[in-house]
């Protein structure tokens, strides 16, 4: 199975692009949840909500529909290891579970978080405080672009997020590889003069192109004949891009939600 969505959904530069102007912004769930069949929800980085939010949340998708969940920056990037904040967490996605639609939480480090013993004990402890929860892991910074890696990755049984992102010097690179049995994808676009901030523009304001979508295709084909599910999110929401090439690529996969 082949899952497509967005990193988030509910942007107000997406109304007329992707949403119907006069569409009311508690519908929007609804409204993606008919065209995509999973979503990433990002809004958990910035602040936990109250599990009441998720079950909203919930109630609006399809039996079906599935949900992976991003940690908070305190984890990931303050790399903070404190039991009630993984408490906190694991409330929040508690309705998710309980309908089984939680299928998985992204642990997005940052640049700065690079190879070292320290930041590789940090791991073990996150699978640690996750239980057996799928949890899948993204790198930014090259030092962790080695077989080893992988190889520890398997051994914690933490999944790997593939990224697709500027080639950059010192960014990692787009490895294609799983370690937990399932495939995960992030588009994140490959606006390289804005990445850094030097641009003055917005990172993610990027929209691929049919033969950029295209160059993946095969390795997304051959990674979801080794998986039981392969998850693709595009992240480059600036403006409703997100949308349109995910759209796109279900296209050139051929793929109907959930696929």
């Amino acid at each position: 199975m082949i899952w497509i969505g967005t990193s988030g959904y509910s942007f107000d530069d997406w109304s007329e692009v992707f949403y119907p102007p006069e569409l009311p912004r508690g519908e929007r769930l609804v409204h993606y949840s008919k065209r995509f069949a999973a979503v990433e929800v990002n809004s958990t980085y910035y602040r936990l909500p109250h599990p009441v939010v998720l079950r909203q949340m919930e109630r609006k998708t399809p039996e079906s529909f599935r949900f992976i969940v991003k940690l908070h920056q305190d984890v990931t990037h303050k790399r903070v290891d404190d039991p009630d904040h993984f408490r906190r967490f694991l409330d929040c996605i508690a309705p998710l579970e309980e309908t089984g639609k939680f299928h998985g939480a992204l642990a997005q480090f940052p640049w700065a978080f690079q190879r070292t013993p320290a930041n590789l004990d940090h791991l073990r402890r996150l699978r640690e405080r996750m239980g057996e929860r799928p949890v899948f892991v993204e790198f930014r910074h090259d030092s962790w672009a080695r077989e080893e890696t992988f190889e520890e990755l398997r051994r914690e049984g933490l999944g790997f997020c593939i990224v697709d992102e500027p080639r950059l010097r010192g960014l990692f690179p787009p490895l294609v590889r799983e370690t937990n049995g399932i495939g995960y994808v992030r588009f994140h676009g490959r606006n390289a003069a804005n990445w850094w901030g030097r641009g003055g523009g917005d990172r993610y304001d990027y929209n691929y192109s049919d033969g950029e979508l295209s160059e993946w295709i095969d390795a997304i084909l051959d990674l979801g004949s080794r998986t039981t599910d392969t998850y693709l999110f595009f992240n480059n929401c600036h403006a409703g891009r997100a949308a349109r090439n995910a759209s796109r690529m279900s296209e050139l996969l051929d793929l109907a939600p959930g696929d």
